[in-house]
């Protein structure tokens, strides 16, 4: 049942049973992707802030089943249970919430484009460029100054540079848009 491959039209009202069907998906795929975003794997030699994040597969999925809208629910559930323990001030939730968001969105309706095995290629490296721009843009003005209020940025600063000496002041935003495009990858 969890793998079912049908999607639902947005012009047809749901049945009831659909709906009751897709709030249990949204749930379980929730509780899934929840359990998932507290296993962190910390990348070799990247700040200790970034780690390893496989709670968007079971969104991808969400997506690639029913829609944007769905994979949307599930990964707002997610970060705001996830929240209620953030170690980052809730910025990396809220910075998780935009990038997953702008992640399954893409590739969900591509994929509905083409609903093939190329189609989930194109979908996912389409969905790989879409975060790495909104990342960086967000990184840029809206993260990284929210971030900064809760903890010095010249600590965010110094954290990437105990790990890569070649990050200072002046290369430290390259350096944040390069951890994306490599996580993206």
């Amino acid at each position: 049942m969890l793998f079912m491959t049908n999607t639902i039209s947005p012009n047809k009202p749901l049945r009831s049973a659909t709906r009751v069907q897709m709030i249990t998906l949204v749930g379980v795929f929730a509780a899934i992707s929840t359990i998932l975003m507290f296993i962190e794997m910390p990348i070799p030699f990247m700040p200790p802030f970034l780690k390893v994040d496989l709670s968007g597969v079971p969104i991808l999925i969400m997506g690639f089943m029913y829609g944007p809208l769905p994979a949307i629910y599930v990964t707002i559930i997610k970060d705001a249970i996830h929240m209620l323990s953030s170690q980052t001030g809730c910025v990396g939730e809220f910075a998780d919430m935009i990038i997953l968001c702008s992640f399954s969105v893409v590739s969900s309706l591509l994929y509905r484009k083409n609903p093939s095995r190329k189609g989930v290629v194109i979908s996912v490296l389409a969905g790989a460029a879409t975060i790495t721009v909104v990342g960086s843009l967000a990184n840029k003005f809206m993260l990284i100054p929210f971030y900064s209020k809760v903890m010095p940025l010249e600590a965010i600063i110094d954290a990437c540079h105990a790990v890569n000496p070649m990050v200072d002041s002046r290369t430290f935003a390259p350096f944040i848009a390069s951890c994306f495009f490599r996580a993206a990858a």
